[in-house]
């Protein structure tokens, strides 16, 4: 098992939209969005479901507390012809609303207008693709299922 997922790897990401429809973006200092504007986001951990994922991610690098409204999309990729890079996107809702931005891997945090991003230009292409985004085209979380005790799962979770 650990050869055949050696190199797959799998991250989440999550917009977070105000009432008055401010995202929450961030600006970080490193890898290939290094000084652009993008959604928080980081890799899931052996120990957790991907909703836990992001709602942890969100937290660390911004300091606002979600709730996982639902899933947007898919974003999937192979970089070098080695490593499948995936990325599930999820709709939060937010519970909190005052920033700290995690000095140590964002230069910024901050709640902004999502077209005056794209006017600026300094951002991820996935940013431009969600501004055609619909909650109707949302997946649902269902949670506190059972698919059987044979596959002695600790958290199950289906989106749709």
């Amino acid at each position: 098992m650990k050869e055949r997922c050696r190199n797959v790897w799998l991250a989440v990401s999550g917009l977070v939209i105000l009432k008055d429809g401010r995202w929450l973006v961030v600006k970080k200092k490193y890898g290939g969005l290094k000084g652009m504007w993008s959604l928080p986001a980081g890799f899931v951990k052996y120990d957790e479901t991907v909703d836990k994922a992001i709602v942890r991610e969100v937290l660390e690098e911004t300091g606002i507390h979600t709730s996982v409204a639902g899933l947007i999309g898919v974003r999937s990729g192979v970089i070098r012809n080695e490593i499948s890079d995936n990325m599930l996107i999820f709709r939060l809702t937010p519970l909190s609303f005052d920033i700290r931005a995690q000095e140590e891997e964002l230069y910024e945090a901050k709640f902004e207008d999502p077209h005056l991003l794209m006017q600026e230009g300094n951002h991820s292409v996935l940013l431009d693709q969600l501004l055609s985004y619909k909650n109707e085209s949302m997946q649902q979380m269902l949670d506190e299922m059972n698919p059987g005790n044979q596959f002695e799962y600790t958290s199950y979770k289906l989106f749709l």
